[in-house]
């Protein structure tokens, strides 16, 4: 469809004889296919990702977008095991204790005070409203 699409990058009409077709209804001039972010040219060679109508390069929607860590601030990967208190994911190894240290465990007593952890022995034995039975895995 040259001469009949509007590029998502420059608003203008794309008569050129190729264009980059991203998801359904966003084309772009091949030239004008770049990452919000950094400016990296993102063609057939990249991987493109797609959010609120830019673009970015894999490198920056994962830094920018990606759930992390509320322990170490790390991006998951798609193979880590993970555990959630409320709206918080933890990998394994960062789900500790904020006192402690020790490491919580499926079925642990513990309360989430902000983004910080106590075991059932820091925070006492009658766990509060901020409390939680123990985590869950996704």
């Amino acid at each position: 469809r040259p001469g009949l699409a509007l590029c998502a990058g420059c608003g203008g009409r794309i008569q050129d004889p190729f264009l980059l077709r991203v998801s359904p209804d966003l084309e772009w001039h091949v030239a004008c296919l770049k990452c919000a972010e950094c400016g990296q040219p993102l063609d057939e060679t990249c991987t493109c990702f797609l959010r609120d109508g830019k673009a970015y390069c894999k490198r920056d929607y994962s830094r920018l977008f990606a759930v992390k860590c509320a322990q170490c601030r790390a991006a998951f990967s798609s193979s880590d095991l993970v555990m959630r208190a409320r709206d918080h994911v933890y990998h394994l190894e960062c789900f500790r204790c904020a006192a402690c240290g020790r490491q919580l465990l499926p079925g642990d007593q513990y309360c989430l005070r902000e983004r910080d952890l106590l075991c059932r022995a820091e925070h006492g034995p009658s766990l509060d409203g901020n409390g939680a039975r123990g985590p869950r895995s996704p």
